[in-house]
């Protein structure tokens, strides 16, 4: 799309929309769902007391619990995807609200049941783990008396039940805030006025003009500094909230409570940090390559998204983003390729391009029962956007084995794992482009491509997971996080990854309060140590024969049957080791030797 306007979702072509009938028909059917949702919700404490009695009354209300689980994830993932369609849609938002009224009260209702699971005598449990009936619940409950330590009373579980429902009020601002209220304008260009949006802000900092860049770059953060005060208070709420919970649950500190679900121990995330500060150098080379590249006497902070290599592909429509990512693919076999190829078009997994109100950014939302859906802004004239749709596929395919591979009780895998499969598809597709470049410009590009693409994943994110582990500690340490607190900590951290090559404006630090994914606290290291997963297993991958090629499917179907490190190991990764993450760094010194060269 690269119409000069941003069209109102009601011109949008249906074609071009994802297809939720997956979930519901349409609203009046989620109306149903939801009345159905409520009754079934009114029988949850007719539970109560019976847990302990025998494996069959234990396995009855994890049978019922199991169906009203699907049902909660269906009304969930429809209202939540309507309602990213256009955050401005009072409709939507209302059928959310309601949805997040009706869980809660759910919730109270059930805050019984994890304690009453944890009382039950271990000899007891053991007995109840050897009956067939308990044979797709055996992970689930083993995975729930890991919580022992960290499970409260009856009393208090409903009380945190009940106060769950305000606990996302924070991040709720914060999007509506930052996706509907704030105007960034139009962008004077050599074509006309263009809309500035968080969307567009990309593509102009792609832009080769810097004086657009320069324009487009004030302008954004200029929005930001206007709303400074109340973007520092919705992000020190959010940290604060992270910290209260830890500190209930008997967790030291909120990043230990947050590492807790997926049994990754912390040092995992802090050989990560360390890691990556000890392999500063190839990032500070790149900069210095990127300066000179450029031929300005200052790099600036909006001189660091531009390719520095002139575009080599300057349109790619949807259809031939699909073709590509398909080619590139085919190392994964027939049916993975037909699926998601399928899903792009036919099927309507996508909702494929920006309109007014639309949720910005991308991301895939998996589901039990509905397809796995896939939100883009996708632009033609942005190559870097066919790579997110080879990320967001990777989730997706990852979705749709687990779902298909598991019970629903432990189908989800963790966050730290859908990394690697998204990741895993961009090296595919890097590969393939490179490997049929066709000249040495075209290579070039590529290969900036993916050394920048590299560096934020690899670098940016864990300079944004060292931001995290730092707000929250200063947070447990008494200290009040305030605007100069948070752009104090952030500029620091921007001057030591960047060095001394950049020169920072003075909002430039303004990027610590704009990041979506830090209102879900230590979620972003996981794409660090994803992207050194995917490394090293796509290389096994197209190193390899059937036997890599099963490695990595089992992994897919793992679902949640089994905690990250262990499902990668069988894959051929562990991560428990800093080794992943010093390939990865080691990787991208190459990257910058080559583009050196090939420059």
């Amino acid at each position: 799309m690269t119409s000069a306007s941003i069209p109102e979702r009601s011109s949008v072509l249906k074609e071009h929309t994802w297809d939720l009938s997956a979930l519901y028909a349409n609203d009046e059917a989620w109306n149903e769902g939801l009345a159905e949702y409520e009754k079934l919700a009114g029988k949850i404490p007719d539970f109560q007391g019976t847990l302990g009695r025998s494996a069959d009354h234990l396995a009855d209300y994890l049978d019922f619990i199991s169906s009203f689980g699907i049902l909660e994830e269906r009304l969930a993932y429809y209202a939540d995807l309507r309602q990213t369609e256009d955050e401005g849609d009072n409709t939507a938002r209302t059928m959310y609200g309601r949805f997040m009224m009706a869980a809660a009260k759910a919730n109270a209702a059930g805050a019984w049941a994890l304690p009453e699971i944890q009382t039950i005598p271990s000899e007891s449990m053991e007995a109840f783990l050897k009956s067939p009936r308990m044979e797709q619940y055996r992970v689930y409950l083993k995975k729930i008396l890991r919580y022992k330590p960290h499970i409260l009373t009856d009393k208090e579980e409903r009380i945190l039940a009940i106060h769950a429902e305000g606990e996302d009020i924070a991040n709720e601002t914060f999007s509506v805030l930052t996706n509907v209220d704030l105007n960034f304008g139009t962008v004077e260009t050599p074509d006309g006025k263009r809309p500035l949006s968080q969307s567009t802000w990309s593509v102009f900092m792609e832009s080769p003009d810097r004086n657009l860049r320069k324009q487009a770059y004030d302008q954004f953060y200029d929005q930001f500094a206007a709303h400074t005060t109340t973007l520092a208070s919705l992000y020190g709420g959010s940290v604060k909230k992270d910290v209260i919970k830890a500190r209930i649950r008997n967790f030291p500190s909120a990043r230990a409570a947050a590492l807790f679900p997926d049994d990754v121990p912390e040092v995992v995330y802090d050989n990560l940090v360390d890691t990556i500060n000890k392999n500063l150098e190839p990032l500070h080379r790149y900069y210095a390559l990127r300066k000179k590249a450029l031929k300005v006497d200052e790099l600036r902070h909006y001189d660091v998204y531009v390719p520095i290599v002139p575009k080599a592909i300057k349109t790619t429509t949807w259809e031939e983003a699909v073709d590509l990512l398909s080619n590139a693919l085919a190392p994964l076999g027939g049916e993975y390729v037909d699926t998601l190829r399928g899903g792009l078009l036919d099927e309507r997994w996508a909702d494929r391009y920006e309109n007014q109100g639309k949720r910005s950014g991308a991301f895939s939302a998996g589901s039990y029962t509905g397809n796995p859906y896939i939100l883009m802004n996708y632009k033609d004239d942005s190559i870097r956007d066919v790579f997110t749709m080879a990320h967001e596929g990777g989730h997706s395919m990852h979705s749709y084995y687990s779902a298909k591979a598991n019970p629903f009780m432990h189908y989800g895998y963790t966050i730290f794992e859908a990394e690697v499969a998204s990741t895993f598809n961009e090296e595919l597709l890097f590969h393939y482009l490179e490997k049929n470049a066709g000249s040495r410009e075209l290579k070039a590009y590529l290969v900036n491509k993916r050394a920048d693409d590299l560096l934020a994943t690899l670098y940016r994110q864990t300079m944004f997971a060292e931001f995290e582990k730092r707000t929250h500690e200063l947070e447990e340490s008494g200290t009040p996080l305030t605007a100069d607190v948070l752009r104090g900590e952030y500029r620091n951290l921007l001057q030591r990854y960047f060095g001394p090559e950049m020169i920072f404006e003075k909002n430039s630090d303004l990027e610590g309060l704009r990041i979506p994914h830090f209102y879900r606290a230590f979620y972003v290291y996981k794409y660090a140590t994803g992207v050194s997963a995917a490394l090293a297993l796509s290389s096994r991958v197209l190193q390899g024969g059937t036997q890599e090629r099963d490695d990595y499917f089992a992994f897919l179907k793992s679902g949640g049957s089994r905690f990250p490190i262990e499902s990668l190991k069988i894959a051929g990764v562990d991560m428990s080791s800093p080794a992943p993450v010093e390939e990865a760094c080691k990787t991208f010194a190459k990257l910058v030797d080559e583009l050196e060269s090939l420059l």
